[in-house]
């Protein structure tokens, strides 16, 4: 993260908001929807790394 982050206070002093640059937004939000996939699809049955490998070079989206 470039860390360029601006808080806005209130009376008071106390932080109430964050401003970050869009890039950083965009990155966090994309890490929280890879997240939310990871999370609904924690019950779903594991695949042995071996058989992954040969299916996916069966179906020509990897080469020997």
């Amino acid at each position: 993260m470039e860390s360029a982050l601006q808080y806005v206070t209130d009376g008071s002093g106390e932080k109430t908001a964050v401003l970050l640059p869009i890039r950083e937004y965009e990155a966090l939000i994309e890490d929280l929807s890879d997240l939310a996939a990871i999370a609904d699809r924690r019950s779903e049955e594991t695949v042995p790394h071996d058989k992954f490998v040969t299916e996916l070079r069966e179906d020509g989206i990897l080469s020997n």
